[in-house]
């Protein structure tokens, strides 16, 4: 799913915790949808309750696990690139601290501050290597030191709502023959997918209804695919 427009409400939050929340989007909609239009395909292709149940806990346990180490490994990256960046601009202070510090007083004025004070400002930071390198960090690179990616808590967190998101399409299967669950299942994941579009409203700013129906309208193609694939496969594969 394409969450890029609420990417960037979030990334206004704490860059920890916006990375904790677009982890927990990302997971929970993959579980909902991904697990949805899979066991719909299996139950209106099988009619089978105990292939429906295996099929959708294996796809829960390797797909949260999969995503889980697809975010470790792509935050790990992530951090290593910039903390690759910032070894190179520590070394650049260092060796040619005459054009860093011409750099910074650029960057300040750039950004509105008073040649005056961004020449004091600099002034001072050329004092304090850790100020200066960090200074150099946010307004050359755009990276906040402090704050970079946490690949083991993102993996955690993107697991952990992939199996939630995963376990709610799986429900109804549970307690209901697959007729019945089939027809509740879809409905039941639908209106938790509207749920989390409105719950994301919390970090996005975004209007609550048009978030919800976003959501809805993009799982909804997924449940289409996933039911006429095995309507498809009961009809053509002989049984």
């Amino acid at each position: 799913m394409h969450l890029s427009h609420d990417k960037e409400y979030i990334h206004h939050l704490n860059p920890r915790i916006s990375s904790r929340v677009r982890e927990t989007v990302f997971g929970m909609e993959d579980g909902l949808v991904s697990t949805m239009g899979a066991i719909t395909g299996i139950a209106a292709a099988t009619r089978d309750p105990f292939i429906v149940l295996l099929s959708g806990f294996v796809i829960v346990a390797v797909e949260s696990v999969s995503m889980g180490v697809g975010s470790y490994l792509s935050s790990k990256s992530e951090k290593e690139v910039k903390l690759n960046k910032i070894r190179e601009e520590k070394q650049e202070l260092k060796d040619y601290p005459q054009s860093e510090e011409d750099e910074l007083y650029a960057l300040y004025v750039e950004s509105g501050w008073s040649e005056e004070l961004a020449k004091k400002m600099v002034k001072e930071a050329s004092k304090k290597p850790a100020l200066f390198l960090n200074e150099m960090a946010f307004h050359e690179l755009k990276i906040i030191p402090d704050n970079l990616e946490a690949p083991l808590d993102n993996a955690v967190f993107m697991g952990i709502s992939y199996v939630i998101g995963g376990a709610v399409p799986l429900l109804p299967y549970l307690f209901l023959p697959v007729p019945i669950a089939l027809m509740l299942s879809v409905p039941f994941t639908m209106i938790g997918i509207f749920v989390l579009g409105v719950v994301t409203t919390k970090f996005t700013g975004r209007t609550w209804w048009k978030a919800g129906v976003e959501m809805f309208l993009l799982a909804s193609a997924a449940a289409l695919v996933g039911y006429g694939v095995g309507r498809l496969a009961d009809m053509v594969i002989p049984h």
